[in-house]
């Protein structure tokens, strides 16, 4: 079936040609806080309208500038894609490298090669991509340039001047010194790289970015790599397929044709297509589109209709006594990135497993098969289907989200820490003493900061960090309804048997009995 994909892509490459010179791609790479944010941030303001970078959508995840050359006066196009510093994010870092025709190393001038520099130039080896070094920082003070360009020879890295062919740059992102010439370095990279594209021919690309928007329905990033893109033109990938019915500029801007290397996104897709994949349009996507998707199992393909938006289909665990975890995630590169990182989360009583992955906002079905599996449901960047309030509401499902990677991952190993200490099921803070007949009766809220609250639990009280006492559940209210157990961050209603007097800001600590 495979033979049939690629006849017809060498019938389309038979095709008269009409060969131009197209705008490099380039993807900016570099150790987490060495700046590669802060240039790229530079770049757009001095090289778009100031209305125009306003306006620029994040989720497409690339972004297209004009640049004026100082050698030849000539103005062109440059096309950045934009990678997630954060170390769960290797993986699409690699893909940037795979997407991109040049790279720009940025390396910070006072803090010289750190690992995610190797990394990066790891990524760039492996791709043979040709790239050039931008040492940042150069504003700040006691700066030693021959010692960071004495890391990058020791790291792999031959820079001009001392033996090699990498070009280099000294610049600041914060004043911009150095940075137009860094562009045009890059340009001049391009024209030894001999970028060519068809403008008569079908539209062949890669994709960056897909999501399932609530509105607008499954929404894809792609880079044009040759041909040109067209309103209304089929589109298929290896596992996913559509018709244009939406077409957007890096802008935001609707527009019915767009030529490489241009980011644009894409609405028309029936499924979430996997990131890095390469789509094609036309007949050509019709019959590789049904070629392709035919040898694909079912179960790889992302769905994205009637909230079975599911990366993985749901598996029978293969734990019975470890925390079972469904992931939801904004986009299906976060999701990755999030699905890699919890694998490497510490858990040392409990093993984990994901048990269902998706992208889009926390629904009916995820609250259903958590709380048939006994799982908790994690969230990054996202928040949830109005239909849930109820199921959110009277259900005891632990629901940890976040818009930030670090804060999510934290809150998941401080959830996991309170199920590893013996005997130790969930921890609660108290906000507020209402009343109290004596000690045998009072009546407190507070919040569950671990793990879960059971009615008739015991527990016991600490106070700045020390034992005081013991106690009993007498009842137990969420939204002042009478309910068996509540999670991790909902706020309840208590009425309690304990030995003193509580007050504000005491922890209540609830064991196994």
């Amino acid at each position: 079936m495979f033979f049939w994909y690629f006849h017809l892509m060498a019938r389309q490459e038979n095709i008269t040609k009409k060969i131009e010179t197209r705008p490099p791609i380039v993807v900016v790479m570099g150790h987490v806080d060495h700046g590669k944010t802060s240039l790229l941030d530079y770049i757009r303001k001095t090289n778009v309208t100031a209305k125009e970078a306003g306006g620029i959508t994040q989720s497409v995840g690339a972004y297209e500038i004009e640049h004026q050359s100082a050698n030849s006066g000539q103005t062109s196009k440059i096309t950045f894609i934009d990678t997630p510093g954060h170390e769960a994010f290797s993986k699409m870092r690699a893909r940037g490298t795979k997407m991109a025709d040049l790279a720009i190393l940025v390396v910070a001038a006072d803090e010289g090669v750190k690992p995610q520099t190797k990394e990066a130039f790891g990524h760039i080896q492996s791709a043979k991509l040709p790239f050039v070094v931008a040492i940042n920082k150069i504003d700040k003070l006691n700066v030693n340039l021959e010692k960071i360009k004495s890391e990058l020879m020791a790291a792999g890295v031959a820079l001009e001047g001392y033996g090699g062919n990498v070009s280099w740059q000294a610049i600041s992102a914060k004043t911009g010194e150095g940075v137009q010439e860094l562009l045009d370095l890059i340009l001049l990279a391009a024209e030894l790289e001999n970028l060519k594209y068809d403008p008569l021919a079908q539209a062949k690309g890669i994709i960056i970015e897909a999501q399932l928007d609530n509105r607008r329905g499954v929404a894809v990033s792609v880079i044009v790599k040759d041909g040109t893109l067209r309103l209304s033109e089929n589109i298929a990938t290896a596992s996913a397929r559509g018709k244009i019915k939406s077409l957007e500029n890096f802008l935001g801007g609707k527009v019915d044709v767009l030529e490489p290397s241009a980011p644009a996104l894409v609405l028309g897709f029936e499924s979430l297509p996997r990131i890095g994949e390469e789509f094609l349009t036309g007949e050509t996507a019709i019959a590789s589109g049904q070629v392709l998707m035919s040898a694909v199992p079912k179960a790889s393909a992302v769905r994205a209709e009637k909230g079975l938006e599911k990366i993985n289909p749901v598996r029978n665990s293969s734990i019975s006594n470890g925390v079972k975890i469904i992931l939801k995630a904004d986009n299906a590169g976060a999701l990755e990135a999030l699905s890699d990182m919890i694998k490497s989360v510490p858990s040392a009583a409990k093993p984990i497993e994901v048990i269902d992955q998706s992208v889009g906002r926390i629904n009916e079905n995820d609250f259903k098969l958590a709380i048939n599996t006994k799982a908790i449901i994690i969230g990054f960047r996202v928040n949830f289907d109005p239909a849930t309030d109820n199921l959110r509401r009277i259900s005891s499902v632990t629901i940890i989200v976040s818009e930030i990677i670090y804060e999510l991952l934290k809150k998941l190993e401080d959830y996991l820490g309170a199920l590893d200490k013996p005997n130790l099921i969930g921890e609660l803070e108290v906000l507020a003493f209402f009343s109290a007949q004596n000690k045998n009766k009072q009546v407190i809220g507070g919040r569950i900061s671990q793990g879960l609250v059971k009615n008739q639990q015991k527990f016991e009280v600490w106070r700045n960090e020390q034992s005081f006492g013991q106690g009993r559940i007498l009842n137990l209210q969420e939204q002042k309804k009478d309910v068996a157990e509540a999670a991790m961050g909902k706020e309840i209603g208590l009425l309690i048997d304990a030995d003193d007097i509580i007050k504000v800001g005491d922890k209540l600590k609830f064991y196994v009995q």
